[in-house]
């Protein structure tokens, strides 16, 4: 028998969302597996995402529970079409899940918003400063694990490249920008990254001043994913256990309005070029 592929955050996610359409109709999973001639067992699998669902079972199902979003109910074929493994799952064996998660997202992603405020971008990093940042993993990685996460870090830099990159919008707060991350040389060259990437069409960078004190939001950092229909969105917390995901609509709704106050409060691109630029003139 072969090896049933991993659940991976967006095979979970078209799971939770089918589970989601369901609750919305008001139907039990009994009533709705008698309704499409199936057994609640296999319905529950599908719900969980232990079980893969066909674009036809998928389209069933919204007739079932009165979907009238044609939009949304596509979005959920191509997931479920899409079964390709990408890059990342050549890491399963060797780092977190959490990160192979975060990869597959910003993949899909249609668009990107970040904030941080305690240290650079993920996609924003350079190789040298991210292997600082790995270093100081706890516990302690070996040499080889820093390597592979380093690797991975720049593998998904790759949204930002090709023919379609992905439109990326982030706000980094100034303390991020003052921290030193493997000395002098590196830190000044993580700060010539940044201005060079910001130089990109499709690449917003703000900073946020020390300047402005308190801000909603303080000391967490955010990824905003979009998906190809807003309910598909997903909200990325860093925890110190891991990358937590969020995809309940309040929530979402949370993360993009913080988003939008974070973006409003911070410094124009313009402004924070020339702020970076004077910050790595002084390294």
């Amino acid at each position: 028998m072969p090896a049933r592929p991993p659940l991976t955050a967006r095979r979970l996610r078209l799971a939770v969302e089918l589970r989601k359409m369901r609750e919305r109709a008001g139907m039990t999973a009994t009533e709705a597996a008698r309704t499409l001639g199936t057994s609640q067992g296999q319905l529950s699998n599908v719900e969980s995402g232990r079980f893969g669902v066909s674009p036809e079972r998928i389209r069933a199902l919204a007739h079932i529970y009165s979907c009238p979003d044609q939009m949304f109910i596509e979005a959920l074929v191509s997931m479920a079409t899409d079964k390709a493994f990408g890059w990342w799952e050549s890491y399963r064996e060797v780092l977190p899940s959490g990160l192979l998660d975060l990869a597959e997202l910003e993949h899909h992603a249609t668009a990107v918003r970040t904030a941080y405020t305690s240290h650079m971008p993920g996609l924003l990093q350079t190789a040298d400063h991210a292997r600082e940042i790995f270093r100081h993993v706890i516990p302690a990685p070996t040499p080889p694990e820093i390597e592979h996460r380093v690797s991975h870090r720049i593998k998904r830099q790759g949204v930002l490249y090709g023919a379609h990159p992905t439109p990326y919008s982030t706000v980094v707060h100034e303390a991020a920008l003052h921290m030193r991350v493997g000395g002098r040389n590196v830190a000044r060259a993580q700060l010539q990254h940044l201005l060079d990437m910001g130089e990109l069409e499709h690449i917003t960078i703000r900073v946020l001043p020390l300047g402005v004190g308190a801000f909603p939001g303080s000391g967490q950092s955010i990824n905003y994913l979009r998906g190809p229909v807003p309910q598909l969105d997903t909200a990325q917390l860093d925890q110190f256990h891991g990358p937590a995901l969020l995809d309940a609509e309040a929530l979402l709704e949370k993360y993009r309005n913080l988003l939008d106050i974070v973006e409003a409060t911070a410094l124009s691109p313009e402004k924070s070029r020339d702020l970076i630029h004077a910050l790595a003139q002084d390294l």
